[in-house]
């Protein structure tokens, strides 16, 4: 009696899942025809796995100082990239600051990430006075440079993973809240939303299970771009040394500690310049492939 009574509810369930796995698989195929989306996430993952397995792998640990070997360039001698003023192995220094910096990158992207989605989540689903009591406190806080305030923030905590971490997810969830606003706002009044209401769904349930999965390609895609812009903000208020103190090295306070050898030993400042280049561009380039495999408007076309 149950399977007769429960098989046109999967028939329907099936019906629903069919077209969401067909935009799926689209999706899928236009994010593969991205080359530089495709070559941004080998990159990425290069990163990840070589600053996670790469310090256990070579001879050296980035506190360990060869006296000898003090501002050694480059394939000059043991250390493939050189070494620092106190002889500590760049590249060691490199992979250990990657792990750090790719840390809060994660870390604030998935912060900024669940407190913009909230925001946005309430605002757009009340409106109202609501709506407009955060929005407004979101724009307030988006009249502030981000650098400046990040900087404020910075100077009143003690520097460290964490709290950097929060610092940085502070001054970039403002973004994200727009965006969900919006797309809540436009989901609000369909027809799926209006009839778990009519059900007597409560309010949380309806946000959380059906209006933001189905507003999850551009959050996903603002996701994507925060994490590039969170290694961006923790190199900048490293660099200006507000952010993750030595001996903890980060990719800003390698920048930070190599300025004043910029004439005599440029390695020290161009080999972690490179890789907030090559990180932040892969992130940026993989966020702009999930932009365009995510848009619906391609479908129609």
């Amino acid at each position: 009696m149950s399977d007769v009574a429960d098989s046109p509810r999967e028939i329907a369930r099936a019906a629903d899942e069919a077209p969401s796995r067909r935009a799926r698989s689209r999706a899928l195929r236009r994010f593969m025809r991205h080359r530089l989306a495709i070559l941004g996430l080998v990159v990425i993952v290069l990163l990840v796995f070589f600053t996670a397995v790469g310090p256990h792998l070579i001879a050296f640990d980035d506190l360990h100082i060869d006296v000898r070997n003090r501002f050694q360039p480059p394939f000059a001698g043991p250390h493939i990239l050189g070494s620092d003023p106190l002889g500590r192995d760049q590249l060691a220094r490199l992979l250990m600051a990657g792990r750090v910096s790719l840390t809060v990158g994660f870390a604030a992207m998935a912060l900024s990430t669940l407190v913009g989605t909230l925001v946005g989540a309430v605002a757009g689903y009340y409106g109202g006075l609501v709506g407009v009591a955060l929005m407004r406190f979101v724009d307030a806080v988006l009249c502030f440079p981000t650098i400046f305030l990040l900087l404020a923030l910075a100077a009143f905590v003690t520097p460290s993973v964490v709290s950097i971490t929060l610092i940085v997810a502070a001054t970039a969830w403002m973004e994200v809240a727009r965006v969900v606003e919006g797309q809540i706002r436009a989901l609000r009044d369909r027809d799926f939303a209006i009839a778990a209401e009519v059900l007597g769904a409560s309010d949380l349930h309806i946000m959380l299970r059906e209006l933001i999965p189905n507003a999850m390609a551009p959050i996903v895609v603002a996701a994507t771009l925060n994490v590039a812009r969170a290694i961006l903000l923790e190199s900048y208020v490293s660099f200006l040394g507000y952010g993750i103190q030595p001996p903890t090295p980060s990719w800003g306070n390698m920048l930070e500690n190599a300025q004043e050898y910029l004439g005599t030993a440029p390695w020290l400042a161009i080999i972690p310049g490179i890789a907030i280049t090559l990180a932040v561009t892969s992130f940026n380039f993989v966020g702009d492939g999930l932009r365009d495999a995510l848009d619906t408007r391609l479908d129609i076309a």
